[in-house]
């Protein structure tokens, strides 16, 4: 693929926090603010030594501003959102997060749903921090997740966060293609009562993917269909995830998309690109709330030209 339309699975994310360990120990002993100190000559190398994350924070951060009309803080400030999002992890797998800050809306679907038996499908996006609601469902016995994910190309922080607590590590199912063994495993889950976390807001890393194109932000974007394909499969209650920082308080939200998804045979690419675009539209409504919290540094809008097999099936 050519620079502009680079994977994001290609793209080592966390490259900049070669130093965490140290800014994560300088939290400890000092606070925020002399963290916040040491982080911005970090960021400012990161920034000025890669150029294509530096463009796709750029292309974002002036999308926002055409659709919502207010100016924002430039690209060194994205990162430095990204920076706190990954201090909170090392934070919360550490033990060391105030748990009481955080603030759950919607909570009540997923006790409903545990409660009944159900189990559910949560589609989640790169906003925030997501390890909160990983964490805080340890604190509840009867809560079990998996959460579906392709996190090789940030090996090194994954196990930064394992050396903090290896929890941090459970749960997580490395999924690179969903394969009928993978979603049969799901199923059982779930018919257990268990929910399933799936990201909704990239592409799957694989030769063809199955994507839909959605409008997000004012221009066509790919969105996954997976996570529909795979909810269909399942036939339980789909529900949407976010998490995003207000100040200093944590918001956690959880929303009903689906009581349950049946993709038709005929006009099947229609009602997948129909579910793309329900998920898009809320995705958009938490990403103009906190806009720099948004955490996907290359070229989202980057449509290549799909062949038939590319396409929803």
């Amino acid at each position: 693929m050519s620079a502009r339309g680079l994977h994001w699975a290609s793209i080592n994310e966390i490259s900049f926090v070669a130093g965490m360990r140290l800014l994560f120990w300088i939290c400890r002993v000092f606070g925020r603010w002399p963290f916040r100190v040491v982080l911005y000559p970090v960021l400012a190398w990161y920034v000025a030594t890669k150029p294509l994350p530096r463009r796709a924070s750029r292309d974002y951060l002036q999308r926002v501003s055409a659709r919502s009309g207010t100016r924002l803080p430039g690209v060194l400030h994205h990162f430095a959102a990204f920076g706190e999002s990954i201090l909170d992890k090392m934070l919360l797998w550490g033990g060391l997060f105030k748990l009481d800050q955080v603030e759950l809306h919607g909570g009540e679907l997923i006790t409903e749903a545990v409660a009944a038996g159900k189990g559910g499908l949560l589609i989640c996006a790169h906003l925030g921090n997501l390890e909160l609601c990983r964490v805080l469902s340890r604190q509840r016995s009867d809560l079990k997740l998996t959460v579906l994910v392709h996190t090789k190309h940030a090996q090194a922080f994954n196990d930064m966060l394992g050396r903090l607590n290896p929890e941090s590590q459970l749960n997580l199912m490395q999924v690179t293609e969903m394969t009928p063994a993978t979603a049969m495993l799901l199923s059982e889950r779930v018919a257990r009562g268990e929910l399933v976390v799936i990201a909704g807001d990239r592409v799957p890393v694989s030769h063809n993917p199955r994507v839909a194109v959605a409008e997000f932000l004012g221009a066509p974007a790919a969105f996954p269909v997976g996570p529909y394909v795979l909810a269909s499969v399942l036939r339980c209650p789909v529900f949407l995830l976010f998490s995003i920082r207000n100040g200093d308080k944590s918001e956690v939200h959880f929303e009903r998309f689906r009581d349950e998804v049946r993709v038709p045979r005929q006009g099947r690419d229609a009602a997948l690109a129909e579910l793309a675009a329900d998920y898009a539209r809320r995705l958009e409504h938490y990403t103009l709330r906190a806009p720099l919290q948004w955490f996907n540094y290359y070229d989202f809008w980057h449509l290549p030209e799909l062949e038939p097999s590319d396409a929803p099936r």
